[in-house]
């Protein structure tokens, strides 16, 4: 018996040339004994016909709101809420607006305003539409909400531009689905301290050192976590991300809170240490606004080192965490320095990343990593941050069990 025997999906498809992906996920998700019922948007039916869907699964495709015979036959309300889970694929830029916004005037996004179970989008656009502030402020919102997302993937678009908008290929999200409806928990009863994002170290009260780190991939790691059943203790550097669903946030400034909230969390048995601290900090922070004085030579600022959180939490001793993990951001000789970095600290794993301008990683959507640990180098392609906290959550499972 498969995992998702038994179990039923209703499939949203609105308008995207991505639709043309639909028909295989279909089938493989029948093949998984998986029921299927479909609504097609208007916007769909230029990609994708009634009669194909119906044919593969076996049950009639919905596309009207205000369709007398839906409504005798599956009423909106019950059809929102006669499956374990909605999938919305492609999910368009104007369908994810929608349902940010609320807006409910088709039976598609009225359908996704009326359910009571869970959801999950398959991003799929163009890749100046994907970056948009507002899609982005979009994609924020609905995962505040507690919307799941796949993808999407980085490649060539039917435009023939080149970045992250492709919809995840069929099997991807056949895997999401199951990791919805048919939960693993091998991290249940494990606890995992997780650090994310920049600190800020004041130069006085308006100024700071800082980075360009988005807080994207340590918040991903959190959540990936906690949905392997792990309790996740978030220590969270200042970012424009929305705190995850289902993990305790603790929101700092410096690094010497990061430390200090790091500490208090403990005993852990996973610690990971994805934030980008800084290295030094002010010896002093002036407690008034540094003045500029006109002709005068700039001030110079004293630095001193800040406390090393990832040495700290590999020290031996009895609060150890079982499992280390740091993060080594280079720009330069980047293998090298990481496994140096990992002799230096004492932890266990490193994940190392380029992040020179060209890789457009810090900051951005996807990542390219390197899994060091004693037993050598893993390469790993080129993926959604998503998917890399994904893959090293299950290592983590695979590694604690």
């Amino acid at each position: 018996m498969t995992k998702l025997a038994g179990k039923r999906v209703l499939l949203i498809v609105p308008g995207g040339i991505a639709a043309f992906k639909i028909p295989e996920l279909i089938r493989l998700l029948r093949k998984s004994d998986c029921g299927v019922t479909c609504v097609l948007t208007h916007a769909g039916e230029h990609f994708v016909t009634k009669l194909t869907l119906q044919a593969l699964t076996e049950s009639k495709v919905y596309a009207d709101l205000f369709s007398l015979t839906d409504e005798n036959e599956m009423g909106h309300i019950e059809l929102s809420r006669s499956a374990d889970l909605v999938v919305v694929a492609p999910a368009s830029a104007n369908i994810l607006a929608k349902m940010a916004a609320g807006i409910g005037d088709d039976l598609a996004s009225t359908l996704l305003l009326a359910t009571d179970k869970a959801v999950l989008v398959a991003p799929a656009m163009n890749v100046r539409m994907w970056l948009h502030a507002a899609t982005q402020a979009n994609m924020a919102l609905l995962t505040a909400r507690g919307v799941q997302v796949v993808g999407p993937d980085e490649g060539v678009m039917a435009c023939n531009e080149y970045g992250p908008g492709r919809m995840s290929e069929p099997p991807a999200i056949v895997a999401a689905i199951e990791a919805l409806l048919s939960p693993e928990q091998p991290l249940a009863g494990k606890h995992a301290i997780v650090t994310s994002g920049p600190t800020h170290e004041p130069i006085d009260p308006v100024r700071y050192i800082a980075n360009r780190s988005s807080g994207r991939q340590g918040h991903a790691i959190a959540a990936a976590l906690a949905a392997l059943g792990a309790r996740v203790t978030l220590v969270s550097g200042p970012v424009s991300m929305p705190d995850p669903t289902g993990v305790t946030t603790r929101h700092i400034e410096s690094a010497q809170q990061m430390l200090d909230a790091c500490q208090s969390a403990l005993p852990a048995d996973i610690a990971v240490c994805a934030a980008a601290v800084a290295d030094w900090r002010v010896a002093s922070a002036a407690s008034g606004k540094i003045k500029k004085v006109p002709g005068a030579a700039p001030p110079a600022l004293e630095l001193v080192p800040n406390p090393d959180i990832l040495a700290t939490l590999s020290a031996p001793g009895a609060n150890r965490p079982q499992l280390v993990i740091g993060f080594a951001a280079e720009t330069d000789d980047l293998l090298a320095n990481a496994q140096a970095k990992r002799q230096r600290k004492g932890c266990d794993w490193i994940v190392a990343n380029d992040v020179s301008p060209a890789s457009g990683i810090m900051g951005g959507t996807e990542n390219a990593v390197h899994l060091i640990t004693a037993d050598g180098v893993e390469d790993w392609p080129r993926l959604a941050k998503d998917e890399v906290a994904r893959r090293l959550a299950t290592r983590i499972a695979t590694a604690l069990a």
